[in-house]
């Protein structure tokens, strides 16, 4: 699949290149965003590199993770979002904001906008968010943006080598106003 780009009132959402490499390595440089995420730590600029020139574009290539930088109208790389595929119908979505621009919603209205986007045009019919217990500015996200909070999983997050409990939410089309694929039977309904 070709990379495409999402806009909102205040973002652009597009694909990151060779030409984001300096801004996503200086934004990761802060020490949340390690801390929180599986990316590597140290975060070198040959991370950055090897992430912008190679797995950024394979993702998209391959259909198997999509991935968007979030860019204010004129202003530098704000965040990261990205979707990555799971299984048939089931993506499981990731982000992260730069210091200087936590607080403005940035991120809940780029995760809106890609879930949307997840739904309709990639016919996902559940978006997963994980984030390890004691994230609570992930959590914060995903609760604005609508996940179900669906509990925690046991040692289900494996960061740097240590695995840790994770909180586990789900956004389903519905959520949104929007169709599903598949027809979806809610275990409540379900006969005994």
């Amino acid at each position: 699949m070709e990379p495409v780009t999402l806009t909102t009132d205040r973002l652009l959402l597009r694909t990151v290149g060779p030409q984001d490499a300096d801004a996503v390595h200086a934004a990761v440089q802060e020490p949340d965003i390690p801390r929180w995420t599986t990316i590597p730590s140290p975060y070198l600029p040959e991370h950055a590199r090897s992430f912008t020139e190679q797995q950024v574009p394979d993702g998209w290539a391959n259909e198997s993770m999509f991935t968007f930088g979030l860019f204010p109208s004129a202003g530098p790389l704000a965040g990261m979002l990205g979707i990555t595929m799971l299984s048939l119908g089931a993506a499981e979505i990731g982000f992260w904001a730069a210091r200087e621009h936590r607080g403005r919603g940035y991120v809940t209205e780029a995760a809106l906008a890609a879930a949307r986007w997840a739904f309709t045009d990639l016919r996902i019919d559940r978006l997963e968010w994980r984030a390890e217990v004691g994230n609570h500015a992930s959590r914060a996200v995903a609760e604005r943006t609508g996940f179900t909070i669906e509990g925690t999983l046991r040692a289900a997050v494996n960061n740097k080598g240590v695995r840790r409990d994770c909180w586990v939410g789900s956004l389903l089309p519905s959520d949104l106003g929007l169709p599903s694929t598949a027809p979806y039977l809610p275990a409540a309904t379900r006969a005994p």
